[in-house]
């Protein structure tokens, strides 16, 4: 059932309550909820679920993260993305912070359902007629990404993404490179992986990106080795959380 992937309780990685930020599963795992996060958003939004009965703010307050703007396209009015800040409490002094983020830009992929569908799939063909950077959406994106290492500079600022968030993600983060700035990405199923990625002439960029041939391998379940349970979850799952 779509509700079950949605429920943190069920599919997060519950067992990370205590972050290590220098050790790359633990960031690719917290990277893949923000972005399932944003998914679920969305889908709160469609169904009409607020308040106790939204699902999807722990997928960012289970790492102490606030959310703190929407991201909404000016065509549909549906949420395809979502900034994040990073506030843990000063009780949490075992966390190492040397690598966190203070902020999270996270962009969802494609959703399956009538309320934001069409307007996906008409960016998933911008995406193979490499007019992505043409359309309002990303537009949007980009502004947020820029405000954001303005304001804060770019070591500061990550960006994740998954299918054509991936594709939003991996755009802005080449388009912002032009000017200078460097950003850490976490890219879970790109729509496109070798030939774009071998168009990018800064080399601090493609160290940066964090590419997953899966959702699953690479996100959230790398962080679970020697958890059975969440396995077993995962597995019954059949897909992961991420999806489009």
């Amino acid at each position: 059932m779509s509700f079950e992937r949605e429920d943190f309780g069920l599919l997060g990685p519950l067992h990370l309550n205590s972050i290590d930020w220098e050790n790359s599963n633990h960031r690719r795992s917290i990277a893949a909820s923000l972005v399932q996060g944003t998914y679920i958003l969305e889908r709160d939004r469609q169904e009409k679920r607020q308040g106790s009965q939204a699902l999807a703010p722990p997928w960012w307050e289970f790492f102490h993260f606030k959310l703190i703007r929407q991201l909404v396209d000016d065509a549909d009015s549906c949420v395809f993305g979502a900034i994040y800040e990073y506030a843990p409490p000063s009780s949490h002094c075992n966390d190492s912070i040397d690598q966190s983020p203070r902020y999270v830009i996270a962009f969802r992929g494609t959703i399956n359902k009538p309320d934001s569908f069409s307007r996906d799939f008409s960016l998933d063909i911008h995406v193979i007629r490499n007019g992505l950077h043409q359309t309002s959406r990303f537009e949007i994106a980009m502004k947020a990404v820029q405000n954001m290492v303005a304001m804060v500079g770019d070591s500061n600022v990550w960006l994740a993404g998954h299918s054509l968030g991936a594709a939003m993600a991996m755009l802005a983060g080449k388009t912002i490179a032009k000017t200078g700035n460097f950003l850490e990405a976490f890219l879970f199923n790109p729509p496109f992986l070798s030939a774009p990625i071998e168009r990018i002439n800064y080399g601090n960029v493609k160290h940066g990106l964090r590419f997953a041939s899966s959702v699953i391998t690479a996100g959230l379940v790398l962080a679970t080795k020697g958890n059975s349970q969440t396995r077993k979850r995962w597995k019954r799952s059949g897909m992961g959380p991420l999806r489009g």
